[in-house]
C-alpha cells in the first residue's frame, strides 16, 4: 500500500473513531468541572482559567482530537470565520485538545485555520477532558497530521460544551461532523442572547 493511500485511510479511519456521539458526555444542567491550562492565542501562550472566561459570558468549550487533522483544521476554520457571531451572542470560544502547546502555538496562529481569532488550550494528560466525562483515545504510533508530522498525543473526542456563566452546562453537542458542530454551538449560543 502506497504512502498516501495509507494516510487517506488513516485520516478516514480517525475521522471515524471521533464522529461517534458522546455517550458518556457531561449533559445539559451539570456544573461544568473548572480548569486552567496553558493555552495558545494567535501563537503567544497564556493561561487560560474558565472561571476568569464565564465573567464574560457564556464560553464554547470545545474538545477536538488533534490540531492538522481533517476534521480538526476543518472545525477550526469554522469556528474563527464565525467568531465575531459568537462575540455578538456574547459567547467566547476555547478549543481543547491533548496538542502540546507547541503544536498549538503554530496552529493557534495558522492562517488556515485558528487564525488567531480565538484561543487553544492544551490537555497534554487528557485530565480536562476526562472531567468532562470524554472518552480520550491513546495515541498510536506511526499517526501524522495533515503536515505529515507525528502525531505523539493522544485524542479526545468531538464534543462542544455550551457553558453558562453561573457554571453549568446549556449543551453539550457531540455526534456531529465538524462544521454541523460549529452551526449547531452558533445557534444554542444565539438562543440563550435572544433568552
Amino acid at each position: 500500500m502506497n504512502t498516501s493511500l495509507k494516510g487517506l485511510l488513516l485520516t478516514g479511519l480517525l475521522a471515524l473513531g471521533t464522529a461517534l456521539p458522546a455517550a458518556a458526555a457531561l449533559k445539559e444542567g451539570a456544573t461544568a468541572p473548572d480548569f486552567s491550562a496553558q493555552a495558545s492565542l494567535g501563537g503567544k501562550p497564556f493561561t487560560f482559567s474558565l472561571k476568569e472566561a464565564l465573567k464574560k459570558g457564556p464560553v464554547v468549550v470545545y474538545f477536538y482530537p488533534s490540531a492538522y487533522t481533517g476534521g480538526c483544521n476543518v472545525q477550526a476554520r469554522t469556528f474563527a470565520v464565525n467568531k465575531d457571531k459568537f462575540a455578538a451572542a456574547g459567547a467566547s470560544i476555547i478549543g481543547v485538545s491533548l496538542d502540546s502547546i507547541e503544536r498549538l502555538n503554530e496552529f493557534s496562529a495558522d492562517p488556515e485555520f485558528c487564525a488567531g481569532k480565538f484561543p487553544t488550550a492544551s490537555d497534554a494528560d487528557g485530565k480536562i477532558a476526562r472531567s468532562f466525562d470524554l472518552t480520550v483515545k491513546e495515541a498510536r504510533a506511526g499517526q501524522k497530521d495533515s503536515r505529515g508530522k507525528d502525531i505523539d498525543h493522544g485524542f479526545a473526542e468531538r464534543t462542544t460544551f455550551i457553558v453558562t456563566p453561573d457554571g453549568k452546562i446549556a449543551a453539550t453537542v457531540g455526534g456531529l461532523n465538524p462544521v454541523e458542530n460549529v452551526n449547531k454551538s452558533l445557534e444554542i449560543v444565539q438562543k440563550l442572547k435572544a433568552g
